[in-house]
């Protein structure tokens, strides 16, 4: 049986990640600062470690019995964009000690046969309306718009380094935006489709009003968890050495995000435009390298919400009724 360190498997991704890798097979030890937020782990074991210390990533790495095959290294301090502008020293410090404690012992000291980092798109530069596709290597000439790209760039660079001189093959991807159930919905770390599901699910009756920042023009993509973590083991069981994109090739502006959470509740919104950390303009990206491993989307953004919005409505009944 193949045994597997998912790190971050508190949070969304990790936990869903943890799932997969159990119905692999996997012998799975689930590390994190927090355990899973809104269900059990599936994990055989959890340790609630902070791995911004050394020698917690030294615990993290200890078995009984034998020694991990692969880990996955997707722990940060991250949220939505209203968290990635307002908390800039936090997410540069506290996921680059991460990465460095946890890439050094895990590649140096205990020798881990394969190690996966997950990046992000925050990687890229700013784009146009309209651009062409970016490949994984117009990465550079580097600019992220944000402090959290820089430092996901940098601990690309650490990851394949480490992985050169030390005969550990080393996975990259770079994660678009992913939504599902089960993910933060609330408190300002939450992503653009689980707010967005938020707030039209607190509307009483069947029509309201919601904020958004900006005026809603800037254009994303968003891939259901599942396909995500589908394209993580693929990556994983593949020869691709250098960043790769995943992300399901969908663009959707914010106004057609919110137009398509509506139609999912039944509710008709009118949107208020206000000041606040938009981001870039907008994104698109090349997605043939994981293709190449027999990778595709099967989720569309209608489909992923119509079960990430139900279980969002839930969760802000269960709040409604526990507070009176």
């Amino acid at each position: 049986m193949k045994k597997a360190l998912v790190c971050g498997a508190g949070g969304f991704i990790g936990h869903h990640l943890v799932n997969r890798l159990k119905k692999d097979g996997y012998f799975v030890r689930g590390v994190d600062i927090k355990k899973p937020e809104f269900c059990e782990t599936n994990a055989d074991e959890f340790l609630v470690l902070d791995l911004r210390l050394d020698e917690n990533c030294v615990k993290a790495l200890t078995l009984n019995e034998g020694e991990f095959n692969e880990v996955y290294q997707l722990a940060a301090d991250m949220g939505g964009m209203g968290f990635i502008h307002s908390a800039e020293c936090d997410i540069m410090y506290n996921s680059a000690m991460i990465n460095l404690n946890m890439i050094n012992n895990a590649i140096r000291k205990f020798r881990v046969p394969k190690y996966f980092f997950s990046s992000s798109v925050c990687v890229y530069r700013d784009m146009k309306h309209g651009e062409s596709e970016l490949s994984e290597e117009q990465a550079y000439p580097a600019m992220p718009d944000n402090e959290y790209g820089w430092e996901k760039l940098y601990a690309e660079r650490m990851a394949m380094t480490f992985g050169k001189h030390n005969n550990t093959q080393v996975r990259i991807a770079r994660f678009q935006n992913c939504f599902g159930p089960l993910g933060t919905w609330i408190g300002g770390r939450e992503k653009a489709p689980a707010a967005m599901c938020r707030k039209i699910a607190e509307i009483n009756g069947v029509e309201g009003v919601i904020q958004i920042w900006g005026d809603g023009t800037a254009v994303r993509s968003y891939t259901f968890v599942d396909d995500l973590v589908d394209g993580i083991r693929r990556l994983m069981d593949s020869n691709i050495t250098t960043p790769v994109n995943i992300g399901r090739p969908e663009y959707v502006s914010v106004i057609d995000l919110v137009n398509t959470v509506a139609k999912i509740a039944n509710k008709k919104i009118t949107i208020e435009n206000i000041e606040g950390p938009v981001g870039v303009e907008s994104r698109n990206f090349s997605n043939e390298k994981i293709y190449s491993t027999g990778w595709k989307s099967n989720f569309s953004l209608k489909q992923g919400l119509e079960q990430t919005y139900p279980w969002i409505e839930e969760q802000v009944r269960k709040a409604r009724s526990e507070s009176n």
